[in-house]
């Protein structure tokens, strides 16, 4: 459906979209991408990347060749990407309502019986007709993490433990660099610069 970015992509692994559910009963939702030779190899990448917290229970990737998105501009210019082709079958639709939410592109919202992705994309822009991105994509192209509990428990479990913390979470060792600064300690700056 979408064509690769780059003509030398014969030369790399493709690229694949993540989709991680936080916790039950919440949507998938695009949490950004991995280059991945294999499904396992994509959902080992997509684990290591992107479960670096506690909040995952389950983890999709789906190939960039098999997602079509669209804004409404693009098909205002382009009304060709409702009539891309494609398999028959189930559809997940994805939709951006807000750029608020830098994190994630889409949250999933759904499924739809299409004849194709432009049928999909159809069917998308009509049940969400006010949203700034539509992205669909067949559940076929879908490589999921097993949801019995076990591999839940293997896959999402270790991200409790890790001592991962955000930045702030850290002491300042040594003095604190406004310290230095009122102190005329910094390099290339005295102290009679400070009430200049």
């Amino acid at each position: 459906m979408t064509q690769p970015q780059s003509p030398s992509s014969d030369t790399q692994w493709p690229r694949w979209e993540v989709f991680k559910q936080d916790a039950p009963g919440r949507p998938h939702q695009a949490v950004g991408s991995v280059h991945a030779g294999d499904p396992p190899h994509a959902l080992l990448t997509a684990r290591n990347v992107f479960v670096r917290r506690p909040a995952a229970v389950s983890l999709w990737c789906v190939r960039e060749d098999n997602i079509l998105t669209a804004t409404p501009e693009e098909l205002t210019t382009n009304p060709a990407l409702l009539d891309t082709p494609g398999e028959p079958g189930t559809y997940h639709v994805g939709v951006k309502r807000t750029n608020k939410r830098s994190m994630t592109f889409v949250d999933l919202s759904g499924t739809v019986q299409a004849s194709g992705g432009g049928n999909a994309l159809r069917q998308a822009q009509v049940m969400h007709p006010d949203v700034l991105a539509w992205m669909v994509f067949p559940d076929t192209a879908v490589v999921r993490t097993d949801e019995d509990p076990g591999t839940v428990e293997s896959w999402f479990a270790p991200a409790k433990d890790k001592t991962y913390k955000q930045q702030q979470h850290y002491g300042v060792i040594g003095r604190h660099v406004g310290e230095l600064k009122r102190a005329g300690l910094m390099p290339g700056r005295a102290a009679s610069e400070e009430g200049a």
